[in-house]
């Protein structure tokens, strides 16, 4: 074997398909702004800011361009990661590396959980990759051809590298990607961040952070940048910390970026905290709401959202210009009879108009998977591929015996989606944000940019404001903004380009779940509860 450590190695880093129907990849809302795909791949970033520096990077992202066999043959080594919704793409891309005879390095969140299914790849580097890529740099400098690297050691943030933006065509994505913490301090029992980082956050200081904003200051970019932490504010005195330098560092140079990031409900409760995002510019923000019923809440330890009025959150935190996505589940087994209506009322109360509905899906390693094998209610396939049409967590879940009948819990998200992505109840509360939302935003767009923009916008126009679904609904939003609070209006209009997608993905997600309830119609829930289980399981009671 050829020196692959020390030698001119060439490393080829690939980015594997996501579906076009995941809540995820609104290919609609690239194509009106001119971009290829919404989030750059910011995990093989970092890892090509891992890997030897004197080696030659090529990052291909096959949701941006396709990967030709001469890409492959032109690696000395290639590395590949990701999550659940990409298991089947990054097996599939296992083998066509293969079959050209490259050398395969794999990681990430789903190879992490699962590693037994990515036994064909040559080298397996999971967990957290500053502690396991060292690890793996060792065998290869001894010119070992094949291993698996695990750790239990967590690693220290303060030693985390600037990811390689360098490696990738900013035009291409709707926004960038950047991580300040890793870790939660909550403990919900289906979630696998608290596995897989732990629950004692860990983060960058300021400085790394600063850094980070100016090598893409550096290389000419401008615009929206995602800070992906699990939850943003694990640890709020940090942030705090981290947004008064940020607010200082912007303000020198004009306020190149606009951000958005991912927090939970408590982030309504503290106003200096809401006062330094908008200083900064932060422009959305998803938030974990899983459910409006509290005794489910409790039962899965989601605490911090036990009496936590959504509508109030979500109100106060546009009071600061930003406007709330959420996350919703169905299939706890607490849900009442009432869940479709009481969630369904809570999501058009709120005015969350992008609202991802998911069912419960027991992800491998956490709390609610040992809490269910320990029950002999978990499918023996919850360790095992993944379906074609697994394409996230809107279309993957109920790997486990359910305690309220399969096919009503399929009835009820039905209903829930039909009802958030009918198009008349989301105008409802696009015109519901557009009204409440108080923005400042700062980052101004060069002309060119704004170009962009306005053409983006007459898209909107052409497809929302002349759609027989939305055209009425749209137009009505829109003067109505116009009229009652124009600065509401960027918000509203982004809104109504999202639904071009959601609408689509609605078609498909209610024709995918319309096909489990027709294959249950053929067969006992107790029978298909033994097929899946490998024992037999009494009939759920309903």
């Amino acid at each position: 074997m050829s020196d692959l450590y020390g030698g001119q190695t060439r490393c080829l880093l690939v980015q594997t398909k996501f579906s076009a129907f995941s809540f995820w990849n609104y290919q609609d809302v690239c194509d009106i702004v001119g971009a290829k795909y919404p989030a750059a791949p910011l995990g093989l970033l970092t890892v090509a800011g891992l890997l030897p520096q004197h080696w030659t990077f090529r990052l291909i992202d096959e949701n941006v361009e396709p990967l030709l066999d001469k890409d492959l043959l032109w690696a000395d080594i290639i590395c590949t990661g990701g999550m659940l919704p990409q298991q089947k793409s990054m097996l599939e891309f296992i083998r066509r590396a293969h079959v050209l005879g490259r050398t395969v390095v794999v990681g990430g969140p789903d190879p992490t959980s699962q590693p037994d299914l990515y036994r064909e790849a040559d080298f397996l580097v999971l967990g957290e990759g500053e502690i396991t890529i060292p690890m793996f740099l060792k065998d290869l400098q001894d010119r070992k051809t094949a291993g698996t690297y695990v750790s239990a050691e967590r690693a220290d943030m303060l030693h985390s590298v600037v990811p390689r933006y360098d490696l990738i065509r900013f035009r291409d994505y709707i926004m960038i990607g950047m991580q300040f913490i890793r870790g939660c301090p909550f403990n919900c029992e289906f979630c696998d961040v608290i596995e897989l980082f732990g629950r004692t956050p860990r983060f960058k200081t300021t400085s790394q952070i600063l850094k980070e904003l100016q090598t893409l200051y550096d290389l000419g970019y401008r615009g929206h940048i995602d800070m992906v932490d699990d939850n943003f504010i694990g640890h709020k005195a940090k942030v705090k910390e981290l947004l008064r330098e940020i607010k200082s560092w912007t303000i020198a140079r004009k306020y190149p970026f606009y951000f958005t990031t991912e927090a939970s409900v408590n982030l309504a409760d503290d106003d200096e905290l809401l006062q330094l995002m908008q200083d900064c510019d932060f422009r959305y923000v998803f938030l974990g709401i899983e459910t409006p019923e509290n005794e489910t809440l409790a039962l899965s330890h989601k605490n911090q959202n036990v009496n936590k009025p959504v509508t109030d959150a979500v109100r106060k935190i546009l009071s600061y210009g930003m406007v709330s996505n959420g996350g919703y589940i169905i299939g706890f087994d607490s849900e009442s009879k009432q869940i479709a209506a009481n969630m369904t009322d809570s999501i058009q109360e709120s005015g969350i108009s992008m609202a991802m509905i998911g069912l419960l899906y027991a992800l491998p390693n956490t709390q609610l998977t040992r809490r269910l094998e320990a029950e002999g209610r978990l499918f023996n396939l919850a360790a095992q591929s993944v379906s074609d049409t697994d394409i996230d967590q809107m279309t993957s879940g109920l790997n486990f015996v359910t305690l309220i009948p399969r096919s009503e819990i399929f009835k009820n998200y039905i209903a829930v989606i039909d009802a958030a992505y009918d198009p008349s109840n989301y105008y409802k509360r696009v015109i519901c944000t557009g009204l409440n939302i108080r923005p400042k935003y700062r980052h101004k767009p060069s002309f060119s940019t704004w170009l962009i923009y306005m053409r983006s916008f007459l898209r909107v126009c052409k497809e929302a404001g002349f759609s027989r679904e939305t055209g009425f609904h749209y137009w009505k939003m829109f003067f109505t903004i116009i009229v009652r609070n124009p600065k509401g209006i960027e918000a509203a209009v982004n809104l109504a380009a999202m639904f071009i997608h959601f609408q689509k993905q609605k078609a498909y997600i209610v024709s995918a779940t319309n096909r489990s309830i027709q294959a249950l119609e053929h067969i006992s829930e107790s029978a298909y509860n033994e097929r899946m289980t490998g024992k037999a399981i009494s009939e759920p009671s309903g």
